[in-house]
């Protein structure tokens, strides 16, 4: 096994690397992703993230036809592994990484003529509205509501922790199209507006102060029947592939191993009790783990790009490498507040807060990276089951 990329790949990485460079500021990789954008960031993210959907980089994976290079999905995954490390916006929207890529499986040809292009030219932005206040882990449970009427589905029901609400066209949605059937079985997957009246979006701050997640309320809200993506009653399977690409990218493990690489250049400048902080063996030791378990990471992340490529649909592969890298993501968050000592924990604006308290940030944030996407204990029961084909029971 080769798991060299092909010389064409690497100058490829050595373009996005130059772009990067050139157009955003370099203050901008000490954002956190789990904070809302001041408006500064905000018009720097769209000016940015034009110029990388001009050149096609979003979607380069796609087919020609639908907004694509056809490139394949390994030119795709350098791209989101620089754009990821650097922490630079278009590293994967909802639309390129999520919906794009479901309606490519599950969608019809009108649906994939008339929503993939815009998503490929970031025209419209997308959000997910899967989970529900009572249905998380268990989400085949939700209760939202479809009844259709005429050529209409009425939507009634609650969604929530909703990334990007507040500035999506459109948002893919689950519902429940079918209440004696079983829960997994009477689940249809639709494609709603969200300029449609009935549709409330009430932010919600996370622990860093940040609006980024939303709660949408849905009163009698029509959808399209031609929304449908699938089968009415089957949309669950529909759910599990856009999860499959939700769990399988390697941007979060790539975020994280840039905040690694600050705590190591961090440890290294830092002097304590007459020599440097990386000297200290318990550090050494603690960061030298954290780098091989960040390269297990990273290897498994390849695997599923190349099981993409030999266009295989990868699962329960998918789910090991959420699992795996969202557990290193809070073990990193526990190590950089640590290292420091007691300063890991100051906040930003602090004279004497490390690398301007970006350490404590991450750790903040660090709390609800096994939880968003599906939590561990799902993800661990999809491995288990799927993978090592052990009882349900």
């Amino acid at each position: 096994m080769d798991f060299r990329f092909s010389p064409e790949d690497e100058a490829f990485r050595q373009e996005v690397r130059a772009l990067i460079e050139r157009e955003l500021p370099s203050w901008w990789g000490r954002r956190n992703d789990r904070e809302e954008l001041s408006p500064e960031e905000a018009e720097i993210s769209r000016a940015f993230v034009k110029k990388v959907a001009g050149k096609g980089w979003l979607t380069m994976a796609w087919p020609e036809e639908y907004g694509g290079k056809g490139v394949g999905p390994l030119r795709q995954l350098v791209y989101n592994e620089e754009m990821s490390y650097r922490r630079a916006p278009g590293s994967g929207t909802m639309g390129t990484s999520l919906v794009g890529p479901t309606l490519m499986v599950h969608g019809t040809e009108e649906q994939r003529r008339r929503y993939l292009p815009p998503i490929a030219r970031l025209e419209e932005n997308w959000c997910q509205g899967f989970s529900e206040p009572g249905s998380g882990s268990d989400l085949a449970s939700l209760q939202t509501s479809a009844v259709l009427d005429g050529d209409d589905y009425v939507i009634n029901g609650s969604k929530i922790w909703t990334s990007g609400a507040q500035r999506a066209d459109w948002g893919v949605l689950l519902v429940r199209t079918d209440p004696e059937a079983p829960k997994h079985r009477g689940i249809t997957y639709l494609l709603m507006d969200m300029k449609s009246p009935g549709i409330t979006v009430r932010p919600l701050t996370n622990i860093l102060g940040s609006n980024a997640f939303n709660q949408i309320f849905l009163d009698d809200v029509r959808i399209p029947r031609e929304n449908v993506v699938g089968e009415v009653n089957r949309g669950w399977y529909v759910a599990t592939t856009t999860l499959d690409f939700e769990r399988s990218g390697i941007q979060r493990v790539m975020y994280a191993y840039r905040t690694l690489d600050e705590v190591i250049d961090y440890a290294r400048s830092t002097k304590r009790n007459g020599g440097r902080l990386i000297d200290q063996p318990i550090v050494l030791h603690k960061l030298a783990e954290l780098k091989i378990e960040f390269e297990v990471g990273r290897l498994l992340c390849y695997r599923v790009a190349s099981m993409q490529a030999a266009e295989l649909i990868p699962n329960y592969e998918a789910s090991i490498a959420k699992l795996y890298g969202s557990e290193l993501q809070n073990r990193l968050g526990n190590a950089a507040v640590n290292i420091p000592g007691l300063a890991g924990q100051l906040t930003r604006g602090s004279p004497w807060a490390p690398l301007d308290g970006s350490l404590e940030r991450y750790y903040l944030a660090a709390s609800s990276y096994t939880v968003a996407a599906g939590t561990s204990e799902v993800q661990r029961n999809i491995i288990a089951i799927r993978g090592l084909g052990l009882p349900r029971d």
